[in-house]
């Protein structure tokens, strides 16, 4: 958004509403980039709060959605630097290659595949081409919008794009691996027990005395006191059940919110010291984090 009006004088809730529906867009770009839908979500966090503090610096208001794109975008790669998975990936120009703006049926098909390919299946493919994938063939992004956020040229931007797309109609010609049945770590088969056994005085037990509780841009609540009070609001709330999940190789919460739901509301995350609980995220105002995942049941038949 552009208003010509001072970016100091917007506060924290009206950033947020500004910003609240370009979240799941966001996440669908930096979950793939990442490969991960937790940290495409800590990248997204982390970008909106990087951008409210740059805002009071600027005298106007930027155009929101690319201002956003080109943070988040670089928080990712940064982070994808970070775990050494950036490959050498030349901007070579190709200014041959054919324009893929137009969606004729081959082109639907080609979308579909990216849209319908895993999210952790995406770092197969070089980092740029992974982002020129995603921005055209899942969020659909001009070539042009594409070429700015990576400040390079549309040419560039289309030898990247039919490169990644060869990539990865090739990283889908190869059948996934399935993951084998696990079953549920003892620290998160007795917090689910108790949880649904609504024995909110034991899970406030299990907490360490410096533990972190962060939900989506809520402050972050720190120590057993105020974390505790998590627990308080989820006891005003029936029907929610809880089930200990696989998501890829990390353990995770599922959340069932009505009886008989087949696929969970969305999910909590817990690192653990020891026996005690270090850190919580709940992930209740940022559901679109499982839309497009299957969280894998954990098996309790397996457990010692």
């Amino acid at each position: 958004m552009k208003d010509g009006r001072a970016a100091a004088s917007i506060d924290q809730s009206e950033f947020a509403a500004l910003v609240g529906d370009l979240r799941p867009e966001l996440h669908r770009y930096c979950a793939r980039l990442t490969g991960s839908v937790i940290d495409g979500e800590d990248v997204v966090q982390d970008s909106l709060a990087s951008a409210f503090v740059a805002l009071k610096t600027l005298e106007q208001a930027p155009s929101m959605r690319a201002w956003l794109f080109r943070i988040a975008h670089n928080r990712a790669i940064d982070l994808v630097r970070s775990r050494a998975l950036r490959e050498a990936d030349s901007l070579e120009v190709a200014a041959d290659t054919a324009d893929p703006q137009a969606l004729d049926p081959l082109q639907r098909l080609v979308r579909k595949e990216a849209i319908d390919t895993a999210v952790s299946r995406f770092v197969e493919l070089p980092p740029t081409q992974r982002s020129v994938v995603i921005l055209k063939d899942v969020l659909g992004h001009s070539l042009e919008e594409i070429a700015v956020l990576l400040d390079t040229t549309v040419n560039a931007v289309k030898a990247h794009l039919a490169r990644g797309r060869a990539q990865l109609n090739e990283v889908n010609g190869r059948p996934a691996i399935p993951l084998p049945k696990r079953p549920p770590s003892p620290q998160a088969a007795q917090y689910v027990t108790l949880f649904n056994a609504r024995d909110w005085d034991g899970l406030r037990a299990l907490l360490a005395d410096d533990v972190m509780l962060k939900q989506s841009s809520h402050p972050i609540r720190a120590g057993r006191a105020d974390v505790g009070m998590f627990f308080t609001i989820y006891a005003t709330m029936a029907g929610v059940r809880l089930a200990p999940a696989w998501l890829g190789d990390r353990e995770v919460i599922a959340v069932f919110e009505r009886e008989g739901d087949s696929k969970p509301s969305y999910m909590m995350w817990l690192a653990w010291d020891g026996d005690r609980i270090a850190f919580i995220r709940d992930y209740r105002y940022d559901r679109y984090v499982v839309d497009e995942v299957d969280l894998i049941p954990a098996d309790s038949r397996l457990s010692a």
